[in-house]
């Protein structure tokens, strides 16, 4: 099908069923001229006369029967489909699997999902809870939440807050039996306590920074953990120092139960994004989901 005939059809069927240039111009909102170049031109490439036209009257041909015939139902289901399409995006509908962060998840997702769940009753949210760096589109997701220097290649991400500072922290127990490091150097001579990265295994390498310059440095200490929370555990414990992300620990300093330390050489990380594939049309759920998220985060509750 060439591509001018679904619009110059659509033409043809509105003179037809009207009986007139004029009355089909007027319904389909367009000038008479351009219905009948529409019409011309389609019976043109048809090689075959559509109307039987005369000052008075225009009137089917028997190919032009045989072709409205065909085309008028076509034309109404097509309409009929588009509708149910706008209808459905309209009532926000369906499943949205996510794979989130657990921090993200507790901190951003669960507090503002009643609220959408209230006014969008007929969603239902899939939360696959990770730390894991996950392929969305191979996995079957329809969306993630990560940091956003951990975004996938060829995404649509969308900021959930501001930047996320870094810091690392002791007990002021362990302060007192070791001392309080004042350079990364001084790493070398305390307990630090390690992450083992949920996606590759691998001990996670506290990234510092001195002035403009990365540094990656490799620590070691008496516990190897792979979860955030028994990180933090430990180093309340007096165990040793620990590098998280200070929302984790936010209440922890400000009751005096973990001391930050090494604060001009820790980064700032891009805050969380939620993110999707950019060639992927949006549902509506999602749609909805998203502009939720950002609404809560800017209103900040």
């Amino acid at each position: 099908m060439d591509r001018s005939d679904l619009v110059d059809l659509q033409a043809f069927a509105a003179v037809a069923e009207e009986g007139s240039f004029t009355r089909a111009a007027a319904r389909l909102g367009r000038a008479q001229s351009g219905v009948s170049q529409a019409v011309s031109g389609l019976e043109e490439r048809l090689g075959s006369a559509l109307f039987r036209r005369s000052t008075r009257s225009v009137r089917l041909t028997e190919s032009g029967q045989r072709l409205l015939d065909v085309v008028a139902p076509a034309l109404l289901a097509i309409d009929a489909e588009l509708s149910g399409i706008r209808q459905g995006r309209a009532e926000v509908a369906g499943h949205v699997r996510l794979t989130v962060m657990a921090h993200p998840a507790r901190a951003i997702v669960l507090p503002a999902l009643r609220e959408f769940l209230d006014k969008y009753p007929a969603v239902t949210v899939d939360l696959d809870v990770s730390d894991r760096l996950t392929d969305i589109v191979a996995g079957g997701f329809d969306a993630g939440i990560r940091f956003g220097r951990h975004l996938e290649q060829d995404m649509v991400a969308v900021p959930l807050g501001p930047d996320i500072s870094t810091v690392i922290v002791a007990s002021l127990d362990y302060f007192a039996r070791h001392g309080v490091p004042e350079d990364p150097a001084d790493l070398s001579r305390h307990a630090c306590l390690n992450y083992r990265t949920a996606s590759h295994g691998d001990l996670y390498r506290w990234g510092l920074r001195r002035g403009t310059k990365s540094l990656d440095v490799d620590v070691s200490g008496p516990v190897i953990t792979n979860d955030g929370a028994t990180l933090i555990d430990a180093a309340r414990e007096g165990i040793g120092l620990a590098m998280v992300i200070e929302p984790l620990v936010r209440d922890d300093l400000a009751a005096g139960r973990l001391i930050a330390c090494l604060a001009p050489f820790c980064p700032t990380w891009a805050g969380y994004h939620i993110y999707y594939p950019s060639r992927r049309q949006k549902s509506a759920a999602l749609t909805a989901l998203v502009d939720h998220l950002r609404g809560f985060v800017q209103r900040g509750d």
